[in-house]
């Protein structure tokens, strides 16, 4: 099962992170999908949760529920702990917390500057 929830997690990083330069390039290509209202709100809804979370000093549910599941104590967070498997560095908190603010900020932005499509009137 906690492997369950890390594929999940992985999912939703990559939801998170990759969602914005698919924007960018569906934007620049012209792809309709990015305009997608659901599609944008869900992916501004992930990174600014995400950044609630850091700001807040709150541990992800998912690294949470994983940690739990394999019977250990829940010391980093997702982001943190597969960095530090892949890159072997070990960074300050604050370090991630500025990269998910600044990371939000870019989605906000793009929002503003490739918004979704209008709602459609029911009329």
């Amino acid at each position: 099962m906690a492997d369950i929830i890390l594929v999940i997690h992985f999912l939703f990083v990559l939801f998170v992170v990759g969602g914005l330069p698919l924007i960018w390039l569906g934007n620049w290509i012209g792809a309709s999908f990015v305009r997608n209202r659901r599609f944008r709100f869900a992916h501004l809804a992930a990174i600014l949760y995400v950044t609630a979370e850091s700001l807040l000093g709150v541990v992800c549910p998912l690294t949470w529920l994983e940690d739990a599941l394999r019977g250990r104590a829940t010391e980093t967070g997702f982001i943190e702990r597969w960095l530090h498997l892949v890159l072997f560095h070990d960074l300050p908190e604050w370090v991630f917390l500025v990269a998910y603010v600044l990371f939000a900020l870019l989605v906000v932005i793009t929002f503003r500057l490739i918004p979704p499509q209008p709602r459609r009137s029911s009329r």
